[in-house]
């Protein structure tokens, strides 16, 4: 069940979309008061990842889960180039991450949960526009792949509108369209379906599931702690608890491994087994 990864890389891979091997995380601790003045400059010991190693094929649907603190949203962010490892490496498209950033920012595209970085007095067509140049792409390929985008995700009636007036369902559709400005052939989803209602959720799944990876071929690795969400979209799971990769496969191998009839039933079951005696 654990991923299989040889010591070397082929960076000129075709079908290999992410790869992880060995990947560590360590942050210094948090101090409050007077302890942080005393250490301003603590070692990193606080462990975020732990040795991850595994590898995505292009086209795949892989989600992350696991509690709160097992280091998903650490490994999008080291993904992202958004965070350096403390040791090991990871390759997006054959692109490192570390010493490739510029190269893993052209096929990657990144979506958070709650996204608070679009400009609120600015239209949404205002925002895209600021975003496709600092994609580097202007003028009239700008304006095609913004109305594309546009009519993909429905946001026709909210395009001259400030984003601040968003519903939360609204502001989730513009940041996939961000995400999605520069053709990436990757693309991070950090809990994409929090704070959605249900109706909003399951258009969004059905959006990401029979647009972006069936019609677009887009990779997509996404976290999540919504289980029917999981099994409805991924083709593979990867099971994280503190900082260490415990299982990855298919919703019904993660099952067998753990003699369990439920998803839930198996996570529960294979990080018991991870505790220490």
């Amino acid at each position: 069940m654990l991923p299989q990864t040889g010591s070397g890389i082929n960076t000129q891979v075709t079908t290999e979309a992410l790869r992880v091997e060995q990947l560590q995380k360590f942050f210094p601790p948090a101090l409050a008061g007077w302890r942080s003045l005393l250490h301003p400059m603590m070692p990193a010991t606080v462990p975020a990842l732990r040795g991850v190693s595994f590898r995505i094929d292009a086209g795949e649907i892989v989600a992350l889960v696991g509690a709160n603190g097992a280091g998903k949203s650490t490994l999008l962010r080291v993904l992202t180039t958004l965070l350096l490892p403390t040791s090991g490496r990871a390759w997006v498209g054959g692109a490192d991450v570390v010493r490739e950033p510029f190269r893993v920012r052209q096929q990657l595209g990144y979506c958070g949960a709650s996204d608070g970085s679009f400009y609120a007095r600015l239209s949404a067509r205002e925002n895209l526009q600021l975003f496709a140049m600092l994609n580097n792409i202007a003028g009239s390929q700008a304006d095609q792949r913004i109305a594309y985008l546009t009519d993909l995700l429905n946001l026709n009636a909210f395009m001259d509108h400030q984003v601040r007036t968003f519903s939360t369902g609204t502001v989730h559709r513009l940041g996939l369209a961000r995400a999605l400005l520069h053709r990436p052939s990757v693309l991070l989803l950090d809990e994409p379906t929090r704070s959605l209602d249900p109706l909003a959720a399951a258009e969004f799944r059905r959006f990401l599931r029979d647009e972006i990876s069936s019609r677009q071929g887009t990779t997509l690795l996404f976290a999540s702690h919504t289980l029917a969400e999981v099994e409805q979209l991924a083709g593979r799971v990867a099971l994280l608890h503190n900082g260490q990769l415990l299982a990855l496969g298919t919703a019904d191998e993660l099952k067998a491994e753990a003699s369990a009839r439920t998803l839930e039933q198996s996570i529960e079951a294979l990080v018991q087994r991870a505790l220490p005696a």
